[in-house]
């Protein structure tokens, strides 16, 4: 019989595939059976009795067409024939069981004896059937053959569902980002997932039934009891409990500790479920724990970084406070005294702008360094920013024990600070006030202390001093000033006055210099030197700056519409306004406001600016000069590096001190200074004048040696615009 065609008798569907295959079966699809026998009448009879079953029937006649229809077709059941033409059903038995196909089979034989089949079942045969056999045992042994089958393919599938959900659960228990863990009622692992090994560097398989001692830090085992014996449930079980454990936790040299990890641990009781107990029995802790050290550590370093200062260290102003209330109430209740010291570090800008911001950084660690080094055990430094440091110190027995400290401090910043080769030297300023004389609050202390500190720089820095109460009635009259000073500008009680300058070989009124004056509503009329430097320290010369532009532009426009020959004011300009004033800008747009000529400007400025910062101020006063406004050097010979500096700058002018002019005396005398200067102009080609004349021997003797234009009292004093526009006028017929 051909295998692959249809029997006349027994039709059959042939489904061909893959030899091996074993996809699960779709329950609409029909059964599918394999009968073979070498009789086609007992074979057409075995379809006959089995057609009525709904099954899908494939017949063989020979061994050979058997294997061939295992090879391509998954069959639930073979019925079988012992003897066939070529090999018999043990064989196809074999070969099923060598080829792990997932057949079920029933022999079906005519043989008498027990051997085939004792040798069908031993090699996996369902059942035996004798020939002639009955359609109903037939059917019957078919029938349960087919049922078993159900049975355990059901069972395979229940099996194969159940290693995968423990495959899943195993795979989610041990990809947990948190340890998962159990113990027994003694406290002892008895599981552990694989987080536990990768947080804790050692094989959980160590770690399983040792006690949880092995791992926890000992100042935490306290807390630890609780956790690791929790006997409760729901919600008053262990939340969120924080427990250092050490890794490796064990150790087979010397059972060291290693290093420690913090942990976040929940825990719950684990009790039976067994109906027939009166009472759940308590059977071990159930817990996770995460691992928290990083987010402590972090945690550990904001609050670090939230009292002390980041470059130096140092504590900040907020532990300082907090450290110096503690030692406040202790002196109070030992009726001690205590000192706070206030520390300004003179010349440190100087350092900062000049070598830049990165060294100026290293310089303040290093001075840290020798600040921390000189105090006392027990007192405290810290930084409160820039250059600013304060430092308490407890347990004073006099006043001496401060004056030493500080004596100290500016013994060890005297010697030199090295920054990439150069050599630095800066002092500081330290002003001191005693608890509980000079302040009873954290405070009133650190106030007093801030105004020692400002007395010292104000007698020239590089010293000590402690609070006097009279500092408090010089320091509320620089408040009431700067107040005063603000509120001037806001309600324009500052006035431009002019000193003219003149040729005293034509008597004519050349130019003026603009003096700036404050009509105090109670003090009256204040001169520049009563207000300017303290605007000059306290941040206020960029608006009075532009307030004296603005002033000068204006006068000097009005000036040019009485129709008066064109007149050259003088502006005294501030460093600071040169540095940070955007002054070149400034002043072109006020020449364009207010349509002057730039030759009827003048800057003058102090030789100081030539040494802060000279190529930044070469830039800006070329500026200046592109534009057409000429320069002038101001208190020439007082200064530093004059002569040095006339050649890289940009300057028209000089202008002869008045310390120089007041030394002269006699006619006939020799002043080398001022013949110097004046020998100078005239080298470089610069005009000159000599400022504060207020004698006529003064003018002749600067006449008679070169120099011609003067501004003092001999000729005018400072005036107000409005009269310098009378004078002009009076003076415009004389000059013409």
């Amino acid at each position: 019989m051909n295998p692959n065609a249809a029997n006349p008798s027994c039709p059959m569907n042939f489904n061909f595939g893959v030899f091996g295959e074993s996809a699960p079966r779709n329950e609409d699809q029909a059964i599918r059976l394999l009968l073979v026998d070498d009789e086609p009448r007992l074979l057409a009879s075995l379809c006959e009795l089995l057609k009525d079953g709904g099954y899908e029937l494939h017949t063989a006649a020979c061994g050979r067409e058997a294997v061939e229809q295992l090879d391509k077709t998954r069959f639930d059941l073979a019925l079988l024939d012992l003897r066939l033409p070529d090999f018999g059903g043990h064989e196809i038995m074999d070969v099923i069981k060598k080829k792990g196909l997932d057949t079920h089979v029933i022999i079906l034989s005519g043989e008498t004896g027990i051997d085939g089949a004792i040798g069908a079942l031993k090699r996996g045969a369902y059942d035996y059937l004798r020939k002639p056999y009955t359609r109903e045992e037939l059917l019957k042994t078919v029938d349960n053959a087919l049922q078993q089958r159900k049975l355990e393919v059901e069972n395979a599938r229940i099996a194969q569902q159940l290693e995968r959900s423990e495959k899943l659960y195993r795979f989610l228990v041990d990809s947990s980002p948190d340890v998962i863990y159990t113990l027994d009622t003694q406290g002892q692992f008895s599981f552990l997932n694989d987080r536990a090994q990768q947080l804790l560097g050692v094989d959980r398989t160590r770690l399983i039934g040792n006690h949880y001692t092995a791992l926890v830090h000992q100042d935490d085992l306290e807390r630890a009891y609780y956790v690791f014996n929790e006997r409760r449930v729901g919600e008053r079980a262990s939340r969120n409990v924080e427990l250092r454990l050490k890794t490796p936790a064990i150790n087979d040299k010397d059972g060291g500790d290693g290093g420690l990890r913090t942990l976040s641990f929940n825990s719950v009781g684990m009790y039976s479920t067994n109906k027939d107990a009166r009472k759940p029995e308590f059977f071990g802790t159930y817990g996770v724990a995460r691992d928290i050290t990083d987010r402590k550590r972090a945690e550990e370093m904001i609050s670090y970084q939230a009292y002390h200062d980041i470059l130096t260290d140092l504590p900040n102003r907020i532990l300082f406070k907090d450290r110096l209330g503690l030692a406040m109430v202790q002196a109070k209740r030992k009726e001690t005294e205590l000192a706070v010291m206030f520390i300004d570090l003179d010349r440190f800008k100087l350092v900062n702008d000049t070598l830049g911001h990165m060294k100026g950084d290293e310089l303040l660690q290093e001075v840290a360094g020798r600040l921390k080094s000189s105090l006392r055990q027990g007192d405290t430094l810290a930084r409160l920013g820039g250059d600013e440091f304060t430092i308490f110190l407890p347990d004073l027995h006099n006043r001496d024990d401060a004056q030493v400290v500080a004596n100290k401090f500016l013994e060890c910043l005297h010697q030199s600070f090295y920054l990439d080769g150069n050599e630095v030297h800066i002092s500081a300023s330290i002003g001191i006030a005693i608890y509980p004389r000079d302040g009873e609050t954290i405070d009133e202390l650190l106030c007093h202390a801030d105004i020692a500190m400002y007395q010292v720089k104000a007698q020239g820095k590089n010293g000590y001093s402690f609070y006097d109460p009279t500092m408090l009635e010089a320091s509320y009259q620089k408040i009431t000033l700067e107040h005063s000073l603000r509120k001037a500008l806001e309600q324009d009680e500052f006035e431009m006055y002019y000193q003219p300058q003149i040729d005293v070989r034509t008597g004519c009124i050349i130019g003026a210099e603009g003096l700036m004056r404050w009509n105090h509503p109670e003090r009256g009329l204040l001169s520049a030197g009563e207000f300017l430097p303290f605007a000059e320290e306290n941040g206020l010369m960029l608006p009075i700056s532009d307030w004296m532009l603005g002033a000068l532009c204006r006068d000097l426009q009005e000036w040019n519409a009485v129709g008066g020959e064109q007149l050259r004011l003088s502006l005294n300009l501030s460093p600071q306004y040169l540095d940070r004033g955007e002054f070149v800008e400034k002043i072109q747009r006020a020449l364009q406001e207010y349509a002057l000529s730039p030759t009827q400007i003048e800057v003058e400025i102090t030789e100081n600016i030539c040494i802060r910062n000279p190529q930044f101020a070469i830039e800006q006063l070329n500026k200046l000069g592109q534009l057409g406004v000429s320069v002038a050097i101001d208190d020439f010979g007082t200064g530093y590096s004059s002569l040095a500096y006339l050649h890289r700058f940009p300057i028209h002018t000089i202008k002869i001190d008045q310390s120089f002019v007041r030394e002269i005396h006699d006619e006939s005398g020799h002043y080398p200074v001022v013949l110097a200067i004046i020998s100078i102009a005239k080298g470089l080609g610069l005009n000159l004048v000599a400022e504060g004349v207020e004698t006529q021997i003064q003018a002749n003797y600067l006449a008679q040696s070169g120099c011609h234009v003067m501004q003092g009292y001999l000729f005018y004093q400072a005036l107000s615009g409005k009269k310098l526009i009378q004078l002009l006028q009076e003076k415009l017929v004389l000059c013409a």
